[in-house]
């Protein structure tokens, strides 16, 4: 199956994770010149951007353990320039939203784990 299709299905089953926890999405895969953030989403006390990491399984290594300090560098920049191109008065936090399908876009069971403040 296409990355591209299974990246977004994992960003998908996150958005919709989001949305039940309460939070409003406010933006998807937003690039710049930086890098990607996959989710931008609020509640009424934080600016949320997620990496959203989907794998098959944990057996090799921790899927937020791909987020690595280049990758979170990244992130912060992009969600820099962002945040100075959209007023807001919520505090920024930076999630990883892991999300594990053992048959990828065809799993009808999925497990999510959101770490808030992932890092800094």
């Amino acid at each position: 199956m296409d990355k591209k299709l299974v990246g977004r299905f994992g960003e998908q089953a996150a958005a919709e994770y989001l949305k039940k926890k309460h939070y409003k999405i406010i933006g998807l895969n937003y690039s710049c010149r930086f890098g990607e953030i996959d989710l931008i989403a609020q509640n009424k006390k934080y600016i949320v951007f997620a990496e959203v990491k989907l794998r098959k399984s944990d057996a090799f290594a921790e899927a937020k353990e791909f987020v690595t300090a280049s990758k979170q560098e990244k992130i912060i920049k992009t969600a820099s320039l962002w945040l100075s191109q959209n007023e807001t008065e919520l505090q920024p936090r930076f999630d990883v939203i892991e999300i594990y399908a053992a048959e990828g876009a065809a799993s009808k069971s999925i497990i999510i784990n959101h770490i808030e403040n992932a890092f800094q």
